[in-house]
């Protein structure tokens, strides 16, 4: 099945490195996509499992999707991510 949720906080190609690499490693997981324009992140998974697990990753990273809380420690999260990137880039 494939899937695209918005997400908040896309900076850069740092970031999206990051949820690249990252959800890469996530079992079930494949062909991840992230636009930077249109804070999107496109994916293919094999059940409702792996897309919640996407969700919950994402959120961890400080990328949470377009209508759940955006609370500070998450921007600040995604900062770290977002240099994390562009260091492994």
């Amino acid at each position: 099945m494939e899937a695209t949720i918005e997400i908040q906080n896309l900076k850069c190609g740092g970031c999206a490195n990051t949820i690249t690499t990252q959800l890469s490693k996530l079992n079930g997981i494949s062909e991840v996509t992230v636009n930077n324009y249109k804070n999107l992140v496109s994916f293919n998974f094999n059940s409702n499992e792996d897309l919640e697990a996407v969700k919950v990753r994402l959120s961890n990273l400080g990328y949470p999707i377009v209508g759940e809380q955006n609370s500070l420690p998450k921007k600040a999260k995604s900062f770290v991510s977002c240099a994390v990137g562009r260091i492994t880039k």
